[in-house]
């Protein structure tokens, strides 16, 4: 690949380099929670604003972690997950919003992915549609055990990621709605939990790059339940998610320790 940086060592859209990011990494994919996860991190500091890429690092029980924004869909974040790794980086938390497909995964609630259903472009031009997405075990373990240190109600399985936020909610507005609805359909009678978009990116980039990746979300509402005139909580605070993603690094800083 040529360089496009001159030699600087600057990576190109992320303008991160070795020595500015921590191992573990936050991936919210609104620019504007960058800060708000920075602010549970120690000493937490800008480092670079590029594009939707904005990066802060601080600390966590003594070890540097840093939290970078991806933007929305698969392409952005298969480019922060490859320039991250690139510097340093080789741990990563997916932490965003989804809208619930199972019934009982409701508004408020959080969702810890141990897979993904590749229903993007990205993840193709990585591996082939048969290869699995999935979220490191590791990762999973400690979202699960952080969730239950901070009492959240969660959900641990599969999501659905997708490239198009209204074919979700209007499918039969699309030419293509046939196909929308009838994959939405399977999802449904597959148990998947939620829908999002970066996912099964993330994992699938992870798994070529030999790094760890997970994902956990806040739960906006259920459309499914809505649909059915079912209580259909709506929210938009992200905070106890958020809290998830950091309790988290916590976790794996430990385990990883105690590995070492």
């Amino acid at each position: 690949m040529s360089d496009y940086m001159n030699g600087t060592g600057i990576q190109y859209h992320l303008h991160v380099k070795k020595g500015d990011v921590g191992r573990y990494v936050i991936l919210p994919g609104d620019p504007k929670r960058v800060a708000l996860i920075a602010k549970y991190l120690d000493d937490a500091k800008m480092i670079a604003d590029s594009r939707e890429f904005i990066t802060y690092t601080g600390t966590l029980l003594g070890e540097k972690v840093s939290v970078t924004s991806t933007g929305i869909g698969g392409p952005s974040a298969a480019i922060a997950v490859e320039e991250l790794f690139k510097v340093g980086a080789d741990t990563f938390i997916r932490m965003g919003t989804c809208g619930g497909i199972k019934l009982s995964v409701m508004g408020g609630d959080v969702v810890i992915a141990t897979g993904a259903v590749r229903a993007e472009g990205t993840s193709r031009e990585y591996a082939p549609i048969e290869f699995p997405a999935v979220a490191d075990f590791s990762v999973v373990d400690a979202m699960r055990k952080a969730a239950k240190k901070l009492g959240l109600k969660s959900h641990t399985g599969i999501v659905q990621c997708k490239d198009s936020f209204y074919g979700q909610h209007e499918p039969e507005l699309m030419p293509v709605s046939y196909d929308l609805m009838n994959k939405w359909e399977a999802w449904k009678k597959l148990g998947v939990l939620c829908s999002e978009m970066e996912s099964s990116t993330i994992f699938t980039v992870a798994s070529y790059l030999g790094a760890r990746a997970g994902s956990l979300f806040f739960v906006v509402g259920n459309q499914e339940r809505e649909k059915l005139g079912m209580d259909n909580p709506k929210y938009h605070d992200t905070d106890s998610a958020i809290r998830l993603a950091v309790e988290s690094v916590k976790e794996l800083i430990i385990s990883d320790r105690a590995l070492s």
